[in-house]
């Protein structure tokens, strides 16, 4: 497990690489450029920009998210084409740094949703938090009106211009199945896939967070099926997938454990995240530590450590803890704190292998 942490770019979200530095095995940046437009090309200066900020930690840059996907290659609209290719040369803009994996997401108008970004918990601290009736009866595009008539409303990864535009998205997408959605993402992984086999770079599609359909919006990456079918559109090991477990896991009919062992050779990137379910079917986000959450956490990443993973992990959201000021679910600290409990299990299965080889080879003797 190679273990990496995500960074939004200098003073972008009050954590430094002298903190990064700090935190025990941490070896690379997951990093983006985050002004860029997506359907733009990333700028060859611009990337040489930020491995010069990493050279001087001594991190590398191996892993970015996310290379946004332009709304008219979902949509398979005509002009999808033309931003295709400009993807491709982000790729092999990309390379000349070596990038080895691309996380990126297939999902409709919405990256993510939560209907709190700092929910108390008992314990003080706060968390992103989804209310699922909230968002079952809400009409989007009464959101829409909402978000256009709230000053400086800001999402993480989404540009204003593109928050200007939900209303015409919101369109567009009606009339988009989710069959269609499907053949669209082929005809994008059909077009990509030979570029990331040329270059050496595994692309990672994320779950959709949360799992389900939400505003009547066409979802793929939900479920296991989902992901054996994705993995079959383009049957390359470059074609795989990033391991979400906060994401799928918000699904509880979702074994985790049981989709790592089956993909693990499909999975070059895992976020490993922990939450609450609620019977409702609501959810917080919590610790990483199994006992705080509905996920095992040690069988998450006992499953990796059986499958051999050699690949990137990162924790993924924390919660806000020590009155730190921070990105809704990106505080320095409790992701500290979950990278030397993900250790500590790693550890842990390491020296239980360790005896259990020295105890094979001491009855050989």
């Amino acid at each position: 497990m190679r273990m990496v942490f995500r960074w939004f770019g200098k003073g972008n979200d009050g954590v430094s690489l002298r903190h990064i530095k700090q935190i025990p095995g941490v070896e690379g940046l997951v990093w983006a450029l985050h002004d860029i437009p997506a359907g733009e090309a990333w700028p060859v200066d611009r990337i040489l920009e930020v491995k010069q900020q990493a050279d001087e930690y001594g991190f590398h840059l191996e892993v970015v998210e996310s290379v946004n996907i332009h709304d008219d290659i979902k949509l398979g609209l005509p002009s999808r084409d033309t931003y295709i290719e400009n993807y491709k040369q982000t790729m092999r803009n990309l390379a000349k740094i070596g990038v080895k994996v691309i996380c990126y997401n297939f999902m409709p108008v919405f990256d993510w949703v939560r209907t709190d970004l700092f929910k108390p918990l008992e314990d003080g601290s706060t968390a992103l938090f989804y209310e699922k009736s909230k968002v079952d009866g809400m009409d989007p595009l009464e959101l829409v009106e909402k978000i256009a008539h709230t000053p400086d409303f800001t999402m993480p990864g989404w540009e204003p211009e593109r928050l200007k535009s939900l209303k015409k998205l919101f369109i567009a997408y009606s009339n988009v199945s989710t069959e269609q959605l499907w053949d669209n993402l082929k005809y994008f992984l059909e077009q990509i896939i030979p570029v990331a086999e040329e270059y050496d770079i595994k692309m990672a599609l994320h779950p959709d967070d949360p799992p389900w359909e939400i505003f009547e919006l066409p979802r793929l990456m939900i479920s296991r099926e989902n992901i054996r079918r994705l993995l079959k559109l383009v049957d390359s090991p470059y074609n795989g997938i990033t391991l979400c477990s906060g994401s799928l896991g918000a699904n509880h009919q979702n074994d985790i454990p049981a989709m790592i062992r089956e993909f693990h050779d499909r999975i070059p990137f895992a976020h490993i995240r922990n939450l609450k379910i609620y019977e409702n079917g609501d959810f917080i986000e919590t610790s990483h530590r199994s006992q705080d959450g509905s996920l095992n956490l040690y069988e998450i990443v006992k499953a990796y450590h059986d499958c051999g993973f050699n690949g990137y992990a990162r924790p993924d959201h924390g919660r806000h803890i020590w009155d730190e000021k921070c990105r809704p679910g990106y505080g320095l600290y409790d992701r500290a704190l979950g990278i030397m409990y993900l250790w500590g299990i790693w550890d842990s299965l390491e020296a239980i292998k360790k005896e259990a080889n020295s105890s094979i080879n001491t009855k050989t003797i």
